[in-house]
């Protein structure tokens, strides 16, 4: 239930990745921006293919259930994965442009670090205090949250872009855990 032979988006993503990591060391910002998206990209064709023919092989029958139960629980992940790299790479202009802020203070997702501030008598936020800027963790959290509970948990979504996003996540996640999971374990 993938696109070519098991290396070709592998393969694919690894050597965008590396190429990305050199532009990166050269300090090539725009260029190490276009590869990223590049193999978000790449990942989320493996993604939509890989949900396509499972959808396929659920209503065709042709797959065992316990084939379906491990394409499911590889596509979760990967969903998971592709969205905390999309997050991660279009908030706030990405991390290339986050990295030469003093702190985090806007953004398409609301972290609770840029509304509390560590003390009672200052009016800084803790992002502000601390300098603290999100990094790809942060992101896989959020990302995680969106495909396990459908939601944002404990960072609210502010742009229309983010909001699509985590909407796409949701029913991708949606479909991959009740409907795909939901019949292998029925047909088991």
């Amino acid at each position: 239930m993938r696109i070519g032979p098991p290396w070709l988006i592998a393969g694919t993503v690894v050597a965008l990745v590396a190429v990305a990591w050199t532009t990166r060391r050269a300090g090539l910002r725009t260029l190490n921006d276009w590869l990223s998206l590049g193999i978000v990209g790449v990942l989320t064709v493996g993604l939509g293919y890989g949900l396509g023919t499972l959808l396929l092989g659920l209503v065709r029958h042709t797959e065992p259930a316990g084939d379906l139960l491990r394409s499911a629980a590889v596509l979760w992940v990967t969903n998971v994965l592709v969205f905390a790299t999309l997050y991660w790479r279009l908030d706030a202009g990405g991390p290339n442009v986050r990295e030469h802020l003093t702190a985090h203070t806007r953004g398409a997702f609301l972290f609770p670090q840029m509304t509390f501030s560590t003390s009672g008598a200052s009016t800084a936020t803790i992002a502000e205090e601390e300098q603290w800027r999100p990094g790809y963790v942060d992101y896989l959290f959020v990302a995680f949250n969106a495909s396990t509970a459908f939601s944002p948990t404990d960072a609210p979504v502010v742009s229309r872009w983010a909001k699509l996003a985590m909407m796409t996540q949701s029913v991708i996640s949606l479909t991959t855990i009740v409907l795909l999971a939901g019949r292998a374990v029925n047909i088991l």
